[in-house]
């Protein structure tokens, strides 16, 4: 993440996902960390593939892990889709893409390498994309993606955790067991904002 994006808003969440007020990204990721809202979109090829992409050198947390497709963090108020529609552009040219909210998974993890900490309340996205799609990487963002069959990313999380962010296997589980929203049937599910 390159430094001016520290100064960016997040909007700070309880447990259930309530808002309960906003910080910059810098404040939120200092230790001992606070809760906040967080988007993780994973591009998912006709076969089946994932698409993920390897975090730049300079982002402030866990560089060079490789991650799914995109992430960020929706300003307080903005929609989910329209905020990772605008980092799936920032990041890889990409967009936008229809998503839909196949979950959420809430996590806490340090870096060692950079002390920074996430807690995140973090809202998985599937969008449909296929390999031969244009993309463009952004190099402060991205250093390389690559395609993976999702067996081969469980398998490969287990051998070499420390190769992938933190965050990657709770992303695949939602992917591979979508969760609804309490009393939503599946295709009725409404899409969550940031904030609303």
């Amino acid at each position: 993440m390159p430094q001016s994006r520290e100064s960016h808003l997040v909007e700070l969440v309880d447990h259930t996902g309530q808002p309960v007020g906003e910080t910059t990204v810098a404040v939120a990721h200092q230790p001992p960390g606070q809760l906040h809202r967080a988007f993780s979109v994973m591009l998912v090829a006709p076969d089946g593939r994932l698409l993920l992409q390897r975090r730049a050198a300079t982002k402030t947390r866990f560089p060079l892990r490789w991650a799914n497709s995109c992430c960020g963090h929706p300003q307080p108020g903005e929609a989910l889709a329209e905020a990772a529609n605008r980092r799936l552009l920032e990041e890889l040219g990409a967009g936008p893409v229809p998503l839909r909210e196949i979950g959420v998974y809430v996590y806490r993890a340090e870096d060692p390498a950079t002390g920074r900490v996430e807690v995140e309340y973090d809202h998985v996205l599937r969008g449909e994309f296929h390999p031969d799609g244009p993309l463009r990487t952004e190099p402060a963002e991205v250093s390389e993606l690559r395609w993976v069959e999702p067996t081969e990313l469980a398998a490969a999380l287990h051998r070499d955790p420390d190769a992938y962010a933190p965050w990657l296997g709770g992303v695949l589980d939602r992917l591979r067991q979508p969760a609804q929203p309490p009393g939503q049937p599946a295709d009725d599910a409404p899409e969550r904002s940031g904030g609303r």
